[in-house]
């Protein structure tokens, strides 16, 4: 039958994407869930009133438009995504960059390009390219996690402290809370040691307001100690250290607790380190410190006591401290030539370790991958030690290690005596001569290189 105008206007709703409950136009489409592309286009996509089909209509097909357009945009970033990841699959370095690049001349691909740039120059050994692309990047989006690290990695190993600083103030709302307190803790201890021969003030301004950041950081905790007992403020300076100790025991803090007082006798700082061992009794390094003051104050009583639990499992740096112990108290060279030995196969201690590099002293970024706050105090498991190596001394006695069995021709000649002269076979009432029987090869005892070699017998000698 014949269709009513209700009907009429309901289908055509339905024709258009009219809900018909209200007035409003109800997109077919995806708006990628960001409104405000579709508000630029003069699209209200969230609610917008249509008062006629004529408006409908216009909406929808701005709206088809709108999704076109999209569809484009990403089939283009897609295009260029997959092309340049053909290249780099490939190892076209030549066709990545120009990959790269191309994506990187566009707005909605430029973050991505930039980073894929950074990666190549990286892969090439550039690091003035990579710099510039991690700097325009952090630039354009100084949201972009990669493009601020690697700016703040640059300037750092630059020694542009102040520069990193300033990047790191920018950035610090995407960071967390303990990133950012302990960057910033690691750059000003960095820019106060840079400056402590040069601007004292500034420097402990810097080093104190580290401290207040991150109290555990322990070239932070040591440096503010010195610089604050050489401007008189013990009492602050040995509260500063002592909260760093009992979180990190450190021989620097140690040091550093047991100095404080300028022109204290031996005997005053030793106390002063048996205060400081009180907040961590059992630790290793307290029994260390309390060995090496004792040493320096001469109460050897007190290094052998301190050392003695750690005999068992001996590390280097009590290997060490023995030996200077023998040496000092008793004159006794031979003893710390043995607790010498004994140190080279001793387990090693903890040392300022970063991406298998061992150095001696804390740096604020890894000489091997440029990171921020890459050292950690632990037992280097790869590297090489920084420290010198104590050799041993080469034997005395070249009858140690047996002769070789087999030589070469030319050796042999040279080392082999003349063959004796022929002599008369013996009869059978005749002795033979002692002279033209074979010499016994010498018996040499085997020698084993225990990790103690232990004092030598009266027989060795």
């Amino acid at each position: 039958g014949a269709r009513g105008p209700a009907k009429r206007r309901r289908g055509a709703r339905r024709l258009f994407g009219i809900g018909a409950g209200a007035d409003r136009v109800v997109a077919a489409v995806r708006l990628d869930e960001q409104t405000m592309q579709a508000e630029r286009l003069g699209v209200g996509a969230a609610r917008h009133g249509a008062k006629s089909a004529v408006g409908g209509i216009a909406v929808a097909g701005k709206l088809r438009r709108l999704r076109g357009e999209q569809k484009r945009q990403r089939l283009a970033g897609r295009d260029a995504v997959d092309v340049a990841c053909v290249f780099m699959c490939g190892r076209d370095v030549a066709g990545a960059d120009r990959a790269f690049r191309a994506m990187a001349s566009r707005d909605d691909t430029k973050a991505l390009g930039l980073h894929g740039l950074f990666v190549e120059a990286h892969r090439r050994n550039d690091p003035v390219s990579a710099r510039a692309y991690a700097e325009e990047a952090a630039r354009t989006a100084p949201t972009l996690g990669w493009a601020a690290r690697a700016v703040l990695e640059f300037r750092s190993a630059a020694g542009d402290w102040a520069g990193a600083l300033s990047l790191l103030e920018r950035g610090k709302r995407a960071l967390e809370k303990a990133v950012y307190r302990r960057h910033r803790a690691v750059l000003l201890t960095a820019q106060a040691m840079a400056g402590q021969d040069t601007d004292r003030d500034n420097a402990k301004q810097a080093v104190l307001e580290a401290v207040k950041l991150e109290p555990t950081l322990v070239p932070a905790a040591a440096l503010a100690g010195r610089m604050l007992a050489e401007a008189g403020e013990l009492r602050k300076a040995s509260r500063i250290v002592a909260k760093a100790w009992r979180a990190n025991p450190h021989p620097d803090l140690a040091q550093t607790y047991s100095e404080l007082r300028f022109g204290d006798a031996a005997r005053d700082r030793l106390a002063r380190v048996e205060a400081l061992i009180k907040k961590t009794p059992g630790h290793i390094e307290s029994a260390l410190a309390v060995a090496r003051a004792a040493l320096d104050a001469r109460e050897f009583g007190k290094a052998r006591a301190a050392l003695a639990p750690y005999l068992s499992t001996l590390s280097r740096r009590v290997a060490l401290l023995m030996a200077e112990l023998e040496r000092t108290e008793r004159n006794d060279e031979g003893r710390a030539r043995e607790w010498m030995a004994r140190a080279l196969h001793a387990a090693p201690d903890p040392q300022w370790t970063a991406d298998g590099h061992v150095s001696d002293h804390w740096h604020p970024v890894s000489p091997v991958t440029g990171r921020l706050d890459a050292f950690e105090w632990r037992v280097p498991l790869t590297g090489v030690v920084a420290a010198p190596a104590i050799e041993p001394e080469a034997p005395s006695v070249a009858a140690v290690e047996a002769p070789p069995k087999e030589a070469t021709p030319a050796l042999a000649q040279i080392n082999e005596p003349p063959p004796p002269a022929a002599a008369p076979a013996p009869g059978p009432n005749r002795r033979p001569d002692s002279r033209t029987l074979p010499k016994a090869e010498p018996v040499i005892p085997l020698v084993h290189a225990p990790d103690d070699p232990g004092p030598e017998s009266p027989d060795e000698r």
